[in-house]
């Protein structure tokens, strides 16, 4: 089997369909399952190797408090081309951006399997449009999977087949043996004992720093061993710093964007993992990846974060979306009770085995022989 994985969203940049897409990749080849991915260009200098083929242009775009992508392909011919010459069995696509995902299905005679990853709740105009395209879908798609139930909302009039099938995640590169960032070692100078926190994501509306930074103003005030860990960068990072200059915030650092296997040790590095992301989550990888490493996690109570955590010991740490005291007070019952954080640490590197790769990866290729030989 030759499986062809299709971004629409640039691998310029960090993001959880790139993650996705280069761990599935990864699983299957392991099982001796040839795959290319193909990806839109963002710049001129843009390298991956053999595996990955630059194909379109990614134009980027802020819709609803996040970066987004518009995906074209200028020259349809190529895409005839590397389908000719691939070959490939299974064309995997990773959301359906327009209009380039038309473009591409038009002339493809693989069979044809979509992987929706987006929230569209505060996308209004993105669920108008898939709903408007699921016509087309029709003709061409053989099978939808939603990484949550929810996902497939917009493709209720698909004719194909549907599963639900989540994120995975490579338990070889998170998991409680990673090695902790000699920085953030537990105790200071002084040898006072920090707890750390940690924030890793884009610095924009949507992940909502600012309220991890107001909830971490209210908990100084009662606790003088914490140290905030922020790593990420985006359009709100000034307006965040400035936050925490103006109210004299001590103890955080601004780690910029990280990618690779030093994202490990950031979360091996942390006490609590905290993402205040307030909507448009879909699953809530990053959640799964601190709960490999052994942390336990605290975040916004937003639709994605809920299908993940619903029915388990992390729904208690779950807050209300912007509510800064709530969030403060689920952090300080980690804060003040080591027990507990050991406690949930332990839960979380039980509950990400469910999610591993090869999991995953078994639930993804019996999906493609029931679209095969439907």
């Amino acid at each position: 089997m030759k499986v062809g994985f299709i971004s629409f969203h640039s691998f310029a940049n960090p993001g959880g369909v790139k993650n996705h897409i280069l761990g599935l990749s990864k699983e299957f080849e392991k099982r001796g399952i040839e795959t290319k991915i193909i990806v839109p260009r963002r710049t001129k200098d843009e390298k991956y190797g053999d595996k990955v083929i630059l194909m379109g242009t990614s134009i980027p775009l802020n819709v609803g408090g996040t970066q987004g992508d518009l995906c074209i392909n200028f020259n349809p011919l190529s895409i005839y081309k590397v389908l000719k010459r691939e070959k490939f069995d299974i064309l995997h696509f990773h959301n359906f951006i327009l209009p380039s995902a038309l473009q591409i299905l038009e002339l493809s005679n693989s069979t044809n399997v979509l992987t929706f990853h987006a929230n569209t709740e505060s996308l209004p105009i993105i669920e108008m449009i898939n709903k408007t395209a699921t016509r087309l879908l029709n003709k061409k798609m053989d099978g939808v999977i939603g990484v949550a139930s929810f996902n497939l909302d917009s493709f209720e009039n698909f004719k194909g087949l549907k599963a639900v099938i989540p994120n995975g995640i490579d338990l070889n590169e998170f998991n409680p043996q990673i090695a902790k960032l000699d920085k953030f070692e537990r105790e200071d100078a002084l040898g006072k004992k920090k707890i750390n926190i940690l924030f890793l994501g884009r610095i924009e509306e949507r992940k909502g720093l600012i309220y991890l930074l107001q909830a971490y103003k209210l908990l100084q005030q009662k606790y003088d061993n914490l140290r905030l860990i922020i790593v990420g960068d985006g359009p709100l990072k000034q307006e965040c710093e400035k936050y925490a200059t103006d109210n004299g915030l001590m103890n955080i650092y601004w780690e910029g964007t990280q990618s690779g296997p030093v994202v490990a040790h950031y979360y091996a590095s942390c006490d609590i993992y905290c993402s205040p992301a307030i909507f448009g989550e879909s699953f809530g990888i990053v959640l799964l990846e601190a709960m490999a490493c052994g942390k336990p996690v605290v975040a916004y109570a937003n639709q994605g974060y809920k299908e993940l955590l619903k029915e388990t010991k992390g729904e208690k740490f779950l807050a209300e979306p912007k509510n800064i005291e709530d969030l403060a007070l689920k952090l300080e019952n980690l804060i003040k009770d080591e027990n507990l954080r050991k406690e949930m640490g332990e839960w979380g590197i039980e509950e990400a085995k469910k999610y591993s790769w090869e999991k995953i990866a078994n639930q993804i290729l019996d999906f493609y022989y029931k679209c095969k030989n439907k």
